[in-house]
């Protein structure tokens, strides 16, 4: 709570500040660096709720453990032959759970950014359809002083200053507690719940993790966190000297968790590795009750930090930043591998369904333009970059290993999938969007698990109908459409050779517009993210881009 304050003034001096001369972007953000930061306390140990010390006889409900990482490009993992630096980082353990399981290749995100995307996986349904349509401040503020760094860039200081009027306090722009998450009903079925990382869908008294369906909680409310602080003898950090955001996060972002609604104090090591050592002690702890663990590290989100260790691994990378983007995706799959680890000492592993995605594509305000490779886009933009994500499963003994399939899933199918592999029956007052994907997954379903699958972020909307793919910027009077078949990686817009293609699917986003609902609080920015070209890159005259809304 005090966190969500402490960013709580850091909007207050953006709304003070944000009339004067278009927001001069380094005088709001030396404003901002000046603010001072919440107390942090030092480590203290954490004490895991112990199970029962003996197994349940007869049946046990499968162990289900979700991987969610964060910006995680779709070329970060070697599975399928990519990988960082053109495949100089292994991802084993990330790879694994695809080999011993299941690949779903078309594997959509719920949003194009963090929170919506994390909203719609908890709920299993649009985030837009409870108004959870925008990721909370303060992250959006900086990015919207950033439009200004991309030459010929739209910034509209107006459109904030008309609407800042609207949002209520920071930490009340949350996920509506009255959404039923996976958590709350995997409880139903006897589950102990467990969250480590971000959460980043509110900090208000019943939107916190702990008050929305998990036992127990370690990790950070808002929506980042340091790795290690900046002067750490053992880190290696990068910055990126164009993105304002980058440059926020530095010398504001404290490096601290909290359990249970605690008292924040400092983690113990480098944070992905912290998160993952504590998830190993939970495993230990629950081994003789069914537990839903919801594994969500902030990596490999920025800031840029690796560990030395792993930096110095990788010697043959020449280019920092890359070298400690790819030090970071090393990590996650060696701590991905602890998990695993402790499933299979535990006895756990046969009766555990394990989950692996991204919230959502990688972010060009890195300046890495391979990430997402084969695909245009990036973090908040809905072209396949942006929304295609590693999405994969393992069940031994109802998923086959070594499988893939090839139709278009989403994020929300996760929450479903849960709660059927669970024996918990959905809900019934409300559209729930996703569907079971074990039946498509142990063949015993075939065909599309949906014909349709809708985004939206203000006025930039998408539908997927079969193959087909319409994206439309309203603001700039844009579309775009691809028959992703014939052209996966949206090289042809088809939208001037199909216009009665195009009214159908327009038709068909003012349909959905119309079962969301109002945001509950209005987007404060309007900018430019260009498509084919990461952050620190030149532009080119004529080179598109997607107004994003946030």
């Amino acid at each position: 709570m005090k966190v969500l304050t402490w960013i709580g003034g850091v909007v207050l001096v953006l709304a003070v500040l944000v009339g004067a001369a278009a927001m001069n972007r380094d005088f709001v953000l030396s404003a901002i660096a000046r603010l001072k930061k919440p107390h942090v306390e030092p480590n203290m140990p954490v004490v895991w709720n112990q199970g029962p010390p003996a197994p349940p006889t007869g049946d046990r409900p499968p162990n289900i453990v979700f991987i969610l990482a964060d910006d995680m490009g779709y070329n970060d993992i070697t599975g399928d032959g990519g990988g960082v630096a053109g495949g100089a980082v292994p991802t084993p353990n990330i790879d694994s759970i695809a080999h011993d399981g299941i690949s779903f290749t078309h594997g959509y995100t719920g949003n194009a950014t963090c929170a919506p995307s994390r909203a719609a996986i908890m709920t299993g349904r649009y985030a837009t359809r409870f108004g959870f349509e925008f990721t909370p401040a303060p992250v959006a503020f900086e990015r919207m002083v950033g439009t200004e760094s991309e030459p010929g860039a739209i910034v509209k200081p107006k459109f904030f200053k008309d609407r800042v009027k609207d949002v209520p306090p920071l930490d009340t722009l949350a996920m509506p507690a009255s959404e039923i998450t996976i958590a709350e009903l995997l409880k139903t079925r006897g589950y102990h719940t467990l969250h480590f990382g971000k959460w980043h869908l509110g900090g208000a008294p019943g939107t916190r993790p702990e008050q929305q369906g998990f036992d127990e909680s370690l990790g950070f409310i808002a929506g980042a966190s340091m790795y290690l602080p900046e002067n750490d003898p053992n880190v290696e950090n990068s910055k990126q000297p164009w993105d304002p955001i980058d440059r926020f996060l530095w010398p504001n972002l404290p490096y601290e968790v909290q359990f249970n609604g605690s008292k924040m104090f400092e983690p113990k090591g480098y944070m992905t590795d912290y998160l993952a050592d504590e998830a190993v002690e939970a495993i230990r702890a629950n081994r003789n009750r069914p537990f839903f663990m919801f594994f969500a590290p902030n990596a490999v989100h920025t800031p840029l930090q690796a560990t030395k260790a792993d930096y110095d691994a990788l010697p043959q990378i020449k280019d920092h930043r890359l070298r400690v983007y790819a030090a970071m995706v090393r990590n996650l799959d060696r701590n991905v591998g602890k998990l695993l680890q402790a499933l299979k000492d535990e006895g756990l592993d046969q009766n555990t369904l394990v989950i692996f995605t991204s919230d959502n594509g990688g972010a060009g305000y890195i300046g890495l333009p391979d990430i997402n490779k084969p695909f245009r886009g990036w973090k908040s933009t809905f072209f396949e970059g942006g929304v295609r994500a590693p999405f994969f499963m393992r069940w031994p003994g109802q998923i086959p290993a070594g499988s893939h399939f090839d139709y278009p899933v989403g994020h929300v199918d996760i929450f479903a999938t849960a709660a059927a592999a669970a024996g918990a029956g959905l809900p019934t007052d409300r559209k729930i969007d996703g569907v079971d994907l074990i039946p498509y997954a142990d063949g015993k379903a075939t065909g599309r698990p949906h014909q349709t699958l809708f985004w939206r972020s203000g006025q930039y909307k998408v539908v997927l109908d079969g193959d087909w793919k319409l994206q439309s910027s309203e603001s700039q009077n844009k579309v775009w459409l691809f028959d992703l078949a014939s052209d996966p990686t949206e090289q042809h817009d088809l939208s001037k050779a199909q216009p009665d293609r195009v009214k159908t699917m327009l038709a068909m986003l003012a349909a959905q517009d119309k079962e969301d609902a109002k945001p509950l609080w209005p987007s404060l920015l309007q900018g430019p993210v260009f498509i084919d070209h990461p952050e620190g890159v030149p532009q080119k005259a004529g080179e598109e881009y997607i107004m994003w809304d946030n």
